[in-house]
């Protein structure tokens, strides 16, 4: 990993681990039910951001690698594997 990137991903994993103990705090309280979903969402987006550090990372290292590769199936693998990680973030059937 870029030990940037690498840093910023672990700082926000802690980050993450103070968030669910927060959150399973609020279930324990039974806290308010919108109280405890505003919680989960900031999780949610809290998790994202470190989908887009790890993705950040691995464009700027495996797939500029692979597409540079002089092996055009490399290169098709990094594609399909880039594709599905599109389709993984969109929804389907709409």
């Amino acid at each position: 990993m870029i030990s940037e990137i690498k840093r910023r991903a672990l700082h926000r994993s802690k980050i993450l681990q103070g968030q669910l103990k927060g959150l399973e705090k609020m279930i324990e309280k039974e806290d308010y039910c919108m109280d405890i979903i505003t919680q989960s969402l900031a999780i949610q987006k809290s998790l994202a951001s470190l989908n887009k550090l790890i993705v950040e990372n691995h464009i700027k290292t495996h797939v500029v690698h692979n597409l540079s590769s002089a092996d055009e199936k490399i290169q098709a693998d990094a594609i399909t594997e880039l594709l599905g990680l599109y389709e993984l973030t969109h929804v389907r059937g709409k």
